[in-house]
C-alpha cells in the first residue's frame, strides 16, 4: 500500500462552507496508525448526522465506526479520541483482515477553529507551506474541553510560535516539514497533533486536445495541481475539463512564461502541431522543471532536436531533459492509453524526486 500522506484541502473547503451555512459537521482525523491499516496518520475525513460527506479514514468497518462514533459526539456536543485495533475486523471492502491500530480524534466542534482552517485555505490557494498544528489534552476531553488548532506558515518565527503557545517545538516541527508526515507528540498530559500542508505539485498541461483532457483527469487523480493551457476556448473550458484547477486561455508560449517554474513543476506538451509543440518546448527548455515531456513520433522529435541544438535554444543536455517521446514505453495506441504512459512516467519522476534518486 501507498503510504504516502496527502492532505485534502478539499474536506477543509467543505467543512468552512457548512460552518458558514450553520450545519454542523464533526471532522474525524488519524492521529496514529500502528502495523496494517487502511490509512495513514492525517487522513480526514467529515462526517453529518447523516454520515460521511468527503474525504476517509478507511472506508469499510473502520468508517462505519467512525461514523457512528462522529453522529454521537455531534449529538453530545463532545469530542473524543478512539482507539481501533483492527486485528479482528475483517475488511468489507478488501476481505482480508487488517492487523493494525489506529486512534482517530473526532472533533464535534471545528467551528471553534474556523480561523485556522481559513488560514490553511488562504495559504494553500497561495501556494504557500504550513503546518496544522492540534491541541487537545486526552484527558480533559472528557469533560468537553475545547480542541485547539493553529495554522503556522512555514515562514513563522520563533516568536510567533511563542505566541501561538507553541514555543519550545520549534525543532519538532521543522522535522516536520523536512520529512512531510505528520507527528503525533505528548508534553505531560497534552498532545500535540503536527500536520504539514506542502502545495501540491503543479502539472501544466499545454494543450486542451483529447490526450491533454486525458492527461488532466489523471493527473487529478494522481494528486497534482491541474492547470490547462489552450489559446482555443472552445476547447479549454470547464466543461471539458471540470477537474482543472486553473484554464488559461491564449497563445500557449505566452501562458507558460508566466508560471515560475521549479521541481515542483511538471509541464507536458500535447498540442494540437508541430510548430505549437516547438513554441512551448522553446519557452520551458532552459526551465529547471522537475519534468518537461513532449508528445510525438521519433522522426518529429529527431528533427525539432536537430533545430533547438542548431540555432541555440538548447544544449544538448538541456535537450536530453525532456521526455520526449512523451510517456512510458507500453505500446500504447489509444488517446486513454498514451495519458496512462504520460501518466505513469510523471508518477515515476515524482517518486524519483522525492527519493533523490537521478532520472
Amino acid at each position: 500500500m501507498d503510504r504516502t500522506f496527502r492532505p485534502d484541502t478539499n474536506i477543509f473547503l467543505e467543512l468552512i462552507e457548512r460552518l458558514r451555512a450553520g450545519k454542523p459537521a464533526a471532522l474525524a482525523t488519524i492521529l496514529e496508525a500502528e502495523g496494517s491499516t487502511p490509512q495513514v496518520p492525517g487522513a480526514s475525513a467529515l462526517f453529518t448526522v447523516d454520515g460521511l460527506v468527503c474525504g476517509t479514514v478507511g472506508g469499510g468497518s473502520v468508517e462505519g465506526r467512525a461514523g457512528r462514533f462522529a453522529r454521537a459526539a455531534l449529538a453530545k456536543k463532545r469530542s473524543m479520541v478512539y482507539a481501533f485495533d483492527l486485528a479482528r475486523v475483517v475488511s468489507e471492502d478488501a476481505d482480508g483482515i487488517c492487523g493494525g491500530r489506529l486512534k482517530i480524534l473526532i472533533d464535534a466542534d471545528p467551528g471553534r477553529n474556523a480561523r485556522a482552517f481559513e488560514d490553511l485555505l488562504r495559504a494553500a490557494r497561495a501556494r504557500r507551506a504550513g503546518v496544522l498544528a492540534t491541541v487537545f489534552d486526552a484527558q480533559t476531553l472528557k469533560d468537553a474541553a475545547p480542541i485547539r488548532r493553529i495554522w503556522i506558515p512555514r515562514t513563522r518565527r520563533p516568536a510567533g510560535l511563542r505566541q501561538a503557545g507553541l514555543a519550545g517545538w520549534e525543532s519538532e516541527i521543522a522535522e516536520v516539514f523536512r520529512r512531510g508526515l505528520p507527528a503525533l507528540l505528548r508534553r505531560r498530559s497534552r498532545f500535540y497533533f503536527f500536520e504539514p500542508h506542502l502545495p501540491l505539485p503543479r502539472l501544466i498541461i499545454a494543450g486542451a486536445g483529447h490526450v491533454g483532457r486525458a492527461v488532466a483527469r489523471l493527473g487529478k487523480f494522481l494528486n497534482f495541481e491541474v492547470i490547462v493551457l489552450d489559446d482555443r476556448a472552445e476547447f479549454a473550458h470547464a466543461g471539458r475539463f471540470p477537474e482543472a484547477d486553473r484554464i488559461i486561455v491564449g497563445p500557449i508560449d505566452a501562458a507558460l512564461r508566466t508560471f515560475r517554474v521549479d521541481a515542483d513543476t511538471y509541464i507536458v506538451i500535447v498540442t494540437r502541431g508541430h510548430s505549437q509543440d516547438e513554441r512551448a518546448l522553446r519557452t520551458c527548455v532552459k526551465r529547471r522543471a522537475g519534468y518537461i515531456g513532449m508528445i510525438g513520433s521519433a522522426r518529429k522529435v529527431g528533427l525539432l532536436r536537430t533545430r533547438f541544438l542548431r540555432r541555440g535554444w538548447a544544449t544538448a543536455a538541456e535537450w536530453d531533459r525532456v521526455h520526449t517521446p512523451i510517456g512510458l514505453s507500453i505500446g500504447s495506441k489509444t488517446v486513454e492509453e498514451i495519458a496512462v504512459s504520460i501518466a505513469a512516467e510523471l508518477v515515476l519522476v515524482r517518486r524519483k524526486t522525492k527519493l533523490g534518486m537521478p532520472e
